[in-house]
């Protein structure tokens, strides 16, 4: 071997020697001699033609050479990456051989105006995963992370993991938009082969190097494959799925904060779809397992949850560091997605998960959306909360359990809270002074108002309807109060206080009357979430008399009910009350002392008087839950008759809220405003084939009143070519040409 190894010495010093321009020639006799030696057998000889290529590979030449290729060379020196030989200091020697041989092919045909060929899929094939298979070798994964690090030169030549990592972050850092998809794919392939995803360690450690090895703008590359490969590997196990997802979310933190490119809503409605193949699965084992509690089927819907774990984490992070704009749209996407009575077809399909699937679901999707909200500032609460969104937000489809209306609130309160104040509301209290909670606030702003106009009620209705549930915890009562007092700090001006004063005192009521039957505990946590309130809402507008009232009745109740005060109601053992019935009115906030309070400051308090009613949608009547319709039904007619016998029944059920409106002669005004509301709201939201039909038929009966008032006659003319005679009563009226009274309807009105 000693004449080998004298031949090769003079070959490198020749190759060394020769100018770039007479090189060629030179260069196929070189490379014909180093496939000699990668060929033999020997390892000192696999080593010796290994350096010499490394040599080469380091000239820099003119010109390109279009009829050289270094197929052979890839195949030879990722064998040698592999090598298994029995001595361990020979193996290694091989492959870090192997691993330098790869490198110098890499740099020789990247810079070569041919080196679209290094790309091709069957090079990457065999390069790609000959790295990744030594990098496994890596033991501490955690430290190989983030941008390329730079060991000494002696490190990188006595272990093959740390040279083939910096080999890899080389290849990947030559990739181009036209190879990327080459270069990540058999990163894919290796990692099934392994089954390298379950545990992901080196999984997340490879795709955290090739995030940041890559050019920023092709990170949207690596982020479709991932999910490429999530939709090919859908019905793999669910911790499989998992790791996959998990990859995903090291790859969007490192990509969301540059350029993402057309993938943004690619990746929500991905993960979206997976997330409801989940449910659909976990939903499926339960049901096959129905009546035999087995281990495996358990540990599986708990794996199944650390999917949708991973994917609601996913969705969140990568939703929450996104431009305010892009977060918008993503937040009307995900709410779109939400199965709720009434919605589109673009909500995710559940109808074969039945009623549990569904709520999954909707539980799912609120959580992602919750996570996506989060730290959400918008400039108008009309831009966090625009119609399309806050309609199916607050349906009544959302209200089914406790675990719904809390996801719910709290995302209220994200969009709500533009001045980070519910940190210092968290938990229901009796705040001694609102003052040392030092809440920031602006002046109400003009959209801010519009908007309370427009769909104040709604959040009240919501608040009401959600004061009334059975299954209400303290968290709910906890979450409902921040909701009021974010309200009043944001949105409230004097007109949106005295509605929300009027909301409290019909929660009061609610409790009091209990049509509902609601349990005592209920009862309570409704009088202490009011006293709570209406403490915070007095000290906030800052009424000396009505600080004064709010601050009587808690004493008192503090005296004599304990139990209707938030510190006390919410305790592990707290001992209720039989029966609210034989209270005196010192316990309870009164309507005409807070009117007294409030009008000698100068606000309008006529409106205190009527007694608050939740404002009826059509979805409650679809709705399967009970709602408000069925304590208060209006009946709207658009156009009542005079006539006695056309004379529509319009009639309300008799119940209390009925009566005490009956009772009450300055509540008629409200009641008529609210019937012209929902006539306005029903020519807004109904259908419009619904809305002919009725006007159709109000044409009619109004055709037949004016007729019957007017005693109107159309006389039929004489002729075809002739004219119409119209009387009215004894007036008559100048002839009409026949062809204006084609439409006889419309003449007449």
């Amino acid at each position: 071997f000693r004449y080998v190894l004298i031949a090769m010495e003079a070959l490198d010093q020749l190759l060394m020697a020769c100018h770039s321009q007479s090189i060629k020639p030179f260069v196929e006799s070189f490379l014909h001699m180093v496939a000699k030696l990668l060929e033999s057998g020997e390892p000192k000889l696999q080593v010796l033609g290994t350096n010499s290529f490394v040599k080469f590979a380091n000239i820099e030449e003119d010109t390109p050479s279009y009829h050289r290729r270094y197929d052979f060379f890839v195949s030879r020196f990722s064998a040698m990456c592999h090598s298994c030989d029995h001595d361990p200091e020979v193996q290694t020697e091989i492959r870090i051989a192997g691993i330098r041989g790869i490198q110098g092919v890499v740099r020789k045909t990247v810079n070569d105006e041919l080196r679209a060929t290094i790309w091709e899929p069957q090079h990457m094939d065999k390069i790609v995963p000959s790295l990744l298979f030594n990098m496994q070798k890596i033991e501490d994964i955690d430290s190989r992370i983030g941008p390329p690090s730079s060991p000494t030169g002696g490190e990188k030549e006595e272990n093959p993991a740390l040279l083939a990592e910096n080999c890899f972050r080389e290849l990947l850092g030559r990739a181009t938009y036209g190879n990327m998809n080459n270069a990540v794919r058999p990163v894919f392939a290796h990692l099934d082969h392994h089954r390298l995803w379950d545990p992901n360690e080196f999984a997340v450690s490879c795709f955290k190097i090739i995030m940041y090895s890559i050019q920023a703008q092709y990170s949207h590359h690596v982020i479709q494959e991932i999910l490429g490969h999530l939709d090919v590997r859908k019905r793999d196990s669910p911790r499989v799925r998992a790791g996959i997802i998990q990859v995903l979310l090291e790859a969007v933190a490192i990509a969301a904060k540059g350029s993402i490119g057309p993938t943004v809503l690619e990746v929500f409605n991905t993960l979206l779809k997976h997330l409801r193949i989940s449910v659909d699965f976990e939903l499926g084992d339960r049901r096959s397992s129905a009546g035999s509690a087995t281990f495996s089927t358990s540990s599986k819907e708990s794996d199944e949850r650390i999917v949708q774990n991973a994917i609601i984490q996913t969705i969140g992070f990568f939703g929450s560091n996104l431009p305010d704009y892009q977060r918008s749209e993503i937040m009307m996407f995900i709410m779109g997605k939400v199965p709720v009575l009434g919605t589109t077809s673009q909500s995710l399909d559940t109808s074969h998960l039945g009623d549990l699937g569904t709520r999954r679901i909707q539980i799912m999707l609120l959580r992602s959306l919750l996570m996506v909200t989060s730290g959400y500032k918008a400039s108008t609460i009309t831009n966090a909360l625009p119609p399309p969104f806050l309609d199916p937000l607050l349906s009544p489809s959302l209200m089914e359990d406790s675990e719904l209306r809390q996801l719910v609130l709290e995302i209220l309160h994200n969009l709500i809270d533009r001045h980070d104040n519910r940190a210092k509301l968290r938990g229901i209290r009796i705040i001694p002074d609102v003052s040392d909670l030092k809440i920031k606030r602006d002046k109400i702003s003009r959209q801010d108002v519009s908007f309370m106009k427009k769909h104040g009620q709604q959040l009240y209705r919501h608040i009401y309807l959600g004061c009334k549930e059975e299954d209400n915890v303290q968290k709910n009562f906890e979450l409902l109060f921040t909701s009021l007092a974010l309200t009043t700090i944001e949105l409230a001006n004097e007109e949106v206080v005295i509605d929300l004063i009027r909301l409290a005192i019909a929660l009061q009521d609610v409790a009091i009357i209990n049509e509902d039957n609601l349990p005592m505990f209920n009862r309570c946590g409704v009088m202490a979430l009011v006293a709570a309130y209406l403490n915070f809402l007095s000290q906030m507008i800052a009424v000396p008399a009505f600080c004064q009232h709010v601050s009587k009745v808690i004493e008192t109740r503090s005296v004599e009910a304990s139990y209707f005060l938030p510190e006390t109601i919410f305790k592990d053992k707290c001992n209720l009350p039989k029966s609210l019935e034989k209270h005196e009115k010192d316990l309870f906030f009164l309507t005409n002392k807070i009117a007294e309070s409030l009008g000698g400051s100068g606000y309008s308090v006529e409106r205190l008087s009527i007694p608050y009613v939740p404002q009826v949608t059509d979805e409650d009547r679809l709705s399967r839950r009970k709602s408000i319709v069925d304590t208060v039904s209006i009946q709207v007619d658009i156009l009542p008759g005079n006539n006695t016998e056309d004379k529509v029944d319009n009639t309300e059920e008799i119940t209390f809220e009925a009566l005490k409106k009956a009772i009450d002669n300055n509540g008629l005004e409200e009641q008529e405003k609210e019937k012209r509301r929902l006539v306005i709201e029903k020519f807004q939201k109904a259908p419009f084939e619904e809305i002919a039909a009725q006007c159709e038929t109000k044409a009619n009966l109004l055709h037949d009143r004016l007729a019957q008032i007017l005693e109107l006659t159309i006389r039929p003319p004489p002729s075809p070519s002739g004219t119409m005679t119209i009387t009215a009563g004894h007036a008559h009226y100048q002839s009409v040409p026949v062809y204006e009274m084609k439409f006889p309807d419309l003449c007449v009105y």
